[in-house]
């Protein structure tokens, strides 16, 4: 069964735009074609974009979640990289 689209996907904007290492958009995980491009694009591919800035954020702050934790214990004991 099909869902009816009644009102249009709203823009995940934020208002941060900045670019990380990737490309991608800091406030809202997008790329560069999938910002200038969201007026043209249908409600299904406003929705698979959506779903992907939410496992491009997820993967993004998991990584530097790990990252940092990594560096943290690496700083509280300098002698771990020898062993």
């Amino acid at each position: 069964m099909e869902q009816l689209d009644f009102f249009d996907v709203p823009s995940p904007c934020i208002g941060v735009c900045s670019l990380n290492e990737r490309g991608y958009c800091k406030g809202c995980m997008r790329k560069r074609e999938e910002r200038f491009n969201w007026q043209t694009l249908t409600s299904a591919q406003k929705q698979h974009i959506i779903r992907l800035c939410r496992q491009r954020y997820r993967r993004y702050h998991a990584k530097n979640t790990t990252q940092s934790t990594n560096d943290k214990k690496s700083s509280e004991n300098p002698q771990s990289s020898l062993f």
